[in-house]
């Protein structure tokens, strides 16, 4: 009796995650997975149309210019995180002053709103009246304003930004892992004459192997799903540059009014073919990153 009462007493308390998962994750997934057979505009009449979804998203280009562009954001936004993250976690981890505050500013950026970070990196990248291009022609390192948001550099700006959001984060899990390390390897290291370089190499880096493997996941799933600091500040423009998945499966249910690029009426049914298309890819990376990953850690 004691034992059902305990029983009844603990799931009372997963109870309320559980209802608001099945409400707000599992009810929309099989909501929209049903709509993807279906020309739904989110109003009158649905028609049952079978595979016609997925095939209009075989031949969409706007749909697989996105997901290049996707790539290209993830894959940058990679390249520059984790190792500055890691750089920096090594260099805080060491016994210099204040670092501790150090630590606060590095990750502070991880707390805050995307849409605040986002307005303010638009307001110092733009093109016109930018923090950015007014101290650059102050000092005279630019003659003409340079347009961040512009289609040259565009991708470039949203990555830099991605990147002062996210590096925080990594930098706290990389710290974490550093001081897992037992420090008596570093002393007996050094003693045979090992430098810090060496260290670094050597004992570092094969040490944090979990931990990267989790943090490279992480970081790949979060880069394949972003698109809020981009909608703020180029909404997926110029002409397309930035758009990327999610982005472009965002607008297919909610259409930006008076954009001339964007779908204008609701396609809730395109949208969920295509947000499913989405999260296979995103899957199927993640299943081939840790194929990878395993057959890597096997073979060391």
């Amino acid at each position: 009796m004691n034992k059902a009462k305990n029983a009844a007493f603990s799931y009372s308390f997963l109870m309320p995650s559980f209802i608001l998962t099945i409400v707000l994750g599992i009810y929309p997934m099989i909501w929209a997975m049903r709509y993807m057979f279906y020309d739904y505009k989110g109003y009158g009449t649905e028609r049952f149309i079978g595979l016609a979804n997925f095939e209009r998203a075989m031949r969409d280009h706007q749909f697989w210019e996105s997901v290049a562009n996707t790539f290209i954001y993830a894959g940058g936004k990679l390249l520059i995180s984790i190792p500055l993250a890691l750089i920096l976690a090594v260099i805080l981890n060491w016994n210099i002053k204040g670092r501790n505050l150090l630590r606060a500013i590095f990750f502070m950026p991880t707390i805050i709103s995307t849409a605040v970070m986002a307005v303010v990196f638009f307001t110092i990248f733009n093109s016109y009246n930018g923090i950015l291009n007014q101290f650059l022609m102050k000092y005279h390192f630019i003659r003409n304003a340079i347009d961040w948001l512009g289609v040259d550099y565009a991708m470039l700006t949203v990555i830099i930004v991605a990147v002062w959001g996210a590096i925080g984060n990594y930098m706290l899990l990389f710290l974490a892992g550093l001081q897992n390390i037992p420090q008596d390897v570093y002393e007996s290291s050094a003693l045979d004459g090992a430098n810090k370089f060496q260290q670094f190499r050597y004992i570092t880096i094969p040490m944090l192997g979990p931990v990267m493997q989790m943090i490279i996941m992480l970081a790949i799933i979060n880069a394949l799903k972003g698109y809020e600091s981009i909608m703020v500040m180029t909404d997926g423009g110029p002409i397309g540059e930035t758009n990327v998945m999610f982005l472009y499966v965002y607008k297919l249910f909610f259409p930006p009014a008076g954009s001339a690029a964007a779908t204008q009426i609701q396609e809730f049914g395109y949208g969920s073919a295509v947000a499913f298309i989405t999260a296979v890819i995103v899957g199927l990376i993640t299943i081939l990153y840790f194929y990878g990953s395993k057959r890597m850690s096997q073979n060391d």
